[in-house]
């Protein structure tokens, strides 16, 4: 039985590569748009499951790993910004606030599925201008849901952080993960 990663997110692949277990990263190629009405919360789980299922679709008998990030402002989603101007605009609509990150993650062998929503509370600072101007041509986190990297200069944006696993921020909750991993008999310690 292979590991594969249903990700082409190079964080979640940095991520995974800090257990020490041999996997492959195969993209789901899903549409990853919101259903009318969709819960944040329940959009990161749907998508986790999609992405683990499309793969382990490919690869029947592997352990597929799908995971799925959404934030959320006032249970409002937040998505990628993808340019200077819209990160610059979700910074400052974020300056002060508490934001809720939704890091969904599945596991699945084909016959068995195991899912968990992890959830991180970050706490951004009152950031000024000139911070988010400075921040954001210094680490360019367009690609980023909330515009801020927590694993880099992102977290000088922070008063806070609360979650069970401080990896789930990054994208890929491995404590979860390894209680899903040694379920399915595979314990990355051995």
């Amino acid at each position: 039985m292979r590991l594969i990663l249903a990700s082409s997110s190079p964080y979640r692949r940095e991520l995974l590569l800090r257990l020490g277990l041999p996997f492959a990263a195969e993209s789901p190629d899903i549409d990853e748009n919101p259903l009318p009405g969709e819960k944040p919360a329940d959009l990161a789980l749907r998508l986790s499951l999609a992405k683990a299922q499309a793969v382990a679709s490919r690869y029947p008998g592997d352990l597929v790993i799908g995971s799925d990030q959404v934030a959320t402002l006032n249970g409002a989603p937040i998505g990628k910004p993808g340019n200077f101007e819209r990160a610059r605009a979700q910074l400052e609509a974020l300056s002060g606030q508490a934001v809720e990150f939704h890091s969904a993650l599945c596991v699945t062998d084909g016959q068995r599925t195991e899912s968990d929503d992890v959830i991180t509370e970050c706490r951004f600072r009152t950031l000024t201008p000139l911070e988010i101007t400075q921040y954001l041509h210094r680490e360019q986190p367009y690609d980023t849901a909330g515009s801020a990297k927590a694993e880099g200069l992102g977290i000088a944006l922070m008063d806070s952080m609360r979650s069970d696993d401080p990896t789930a921020i990054i994208g890929l909750p491995l404590i979860a993960l390894c209680r899903m991993l040694r379920s399915f008999g595979l314990n990355p310690i051995g």
